[in-house]
């Protein structure tokens, strides 16, 4: 597992301020809208926010603006993170609630963590999505193909994705566009509306 202290107030400045930033307000309020827009397709209400790794709390703020009934609960192992914008502090890989989730994010976290402690982590957001997961993990064909190196942090682990997917499918069906519907929820899907086991 990466050192908390790896995601210090430099981190933060390297990957969420100026011109190489990971991801600004604007896009994650496009990707919200968006998600939340595919969870109301599917018939999934969303009551209930977790995000895991949860960092400058973009997805906060948008619920916040747009959603503010939304029950929304926030982790991120950095005390940094925690202390400047709110967060519990939490190991995904160790910690898990009993509460059960609509909809749960778990952006740029799984990369960070080794083989075991990432597939701990899986199996915890399995134990507390009821609705969809909204996951974003950079993959070793990702490092090689996708990614820019001057705006990503590329010091993660790079699995494959057949890495990731075996592990997922055991509590979620692939919808696509990063979201995976709970098995839990006994979402009906078309054929090609979500990947086949």
């Amino acid at each position: 597992m990466s050192p908390p202290q790896r995601f210090d107030a430099a981190y933060y400045r390297r990957h969420y301020a100026g011109r190489g930033r990971v991801h600004s307000a604007r896009e994650i309020a496009r990707l919200a809208s968006g998600v939340t827009g595919l969870a109301a397709w599917l018939g999934v209400e969303v009551a209930s926010v977790l995000d895991v790794g949860a960092g400058p709390g973009l997805w906060r703020d948008w619920f916040r603006r747009h959603r503010p009934a939304v029950r929304y609960r926030s982790i991120d192992l950095s005390p940094y993170a925690c202390e400047r914008y709110g967060h519990e502090r939490r190991d995904i890989s160790r910690w898990r609630s009993r509460e059960h989730h609509d909809l749960v994010v778990c952006q740029g976290v799984l990369q960070y963590l080794g083989d075991a402690a990432a597939a701990r982590a899986i199996e915890n957001l399995g134990a507390m999505c009821r609705g969809l997961l909204y996951l974003e993990a950079i993959t070793a064909h990702d490092l090689a193909k996708t990614v820019d190196p001057g705006a990503t942090d590329t010091a993660v682990h790079g699995r494959t994705g057949a890495w990731y997917r075996k592990r997922l499918a055991r509590h979620f069906v692939q919808v696509g566009a990063g979201l995976w519907a709970a098995r839990r929820a006994g979402l009906v899907f078309y054929e090609l509306e979500a990947a086949r086991d």
